[in-house]
């Protein structure tokens, strides 16, 4: 399968990973309204303009393959969420791997208020992880990073729930990142890293790494 042209990937409890689209405008503005992700995130979206520019940034690293940004749903067999209708965004979830030589990925997510509190942000990591691996594994794809502010203890619990373990702490880097920083790793499983290796991959919410926002 061509990863650019997913389309949707199955996820656990009836959740639903599909790319955004122009029709979640609205969702997308008031989900950036909630003062939690104002608190964590450091790319900040406001205004119809920045959700359009937020949209067409995920188009573009779609097309590039340097960015697979999902927006998180509940498919047809899913609860009716609260809040919204099924297969309105429940969050974001997006696996970057700017420098596609690399083996190393890193990923981050976000989601609304009312989807927290539901197991969300673990079920649409995992999905988002067994497609990573399964979809760049020829291209050498062994491990995932997530990365998070150290005060975020939601994504903390996230994370290792996910088997993605503390592998260290990084500095803090005023202002966008004004305290340290959890690195968590998810290594590629045994059946994947034994696949033969072409080019190597590479490598609220969390917050995301130095260089790129959620």
């Amino acid at each position: 399968m061509d990863h650019r042209d997913a389309s949707a990937v199955p996820g656990p409890g009836g959740l639903r990973l599909r790319r955004w689209r122009e029709e979640d405008l609205p969702a997308l503005l008031e989900a950036y309204e909630d003062p939690a992700m104002r608190r964590w995130l450091a790319t900040q979206v406001s205004g119809a303009d920045g959700a359009a520019g937020w949209l067409e940034a995920q188009r573009r690293g779609w097309a590039t393959g340097t960015r697979f940004a999902f927006a998180v749903t509940e498919g047809a067999t899913g609860a009716r969420q609260e809040g919204g209708p099924v297969g309105a965004p429940l969050g974001n979830i997006v696996l970057k791997r700017p420098d596609p030589r690399n083996d190393r990925a890193e990923v981050g997510y976000w989601t609304t208020a009312a989807a927290r509190g539901r197991g969300v942000a673990s079920r649409a990591l995992t999905a988002l992880t067994d497609w990573a691996f399964a979809e760049f594994a020829e291209q050498g794809l062994t491990g995932l990073e997530l990365l998070h502010q150290v005060d975020n203890e939601a994504s903390c619990r996230v994370a290792e729930k996910c088997g993605y373990a503390l592998a260290r702490v990084i500095p803090a880097l005023p202002p966008d990142y004004p305290l340290d920083g959890h690195v968590h790793v998810r290594e590629a499983p045994p059946v994947v890293l034994s696949r033969p290796a072409g080019r190597r991959a590479e490598a609220a919410g969390t917050g995301g790494g130095r260089a790129s926002g959620r």
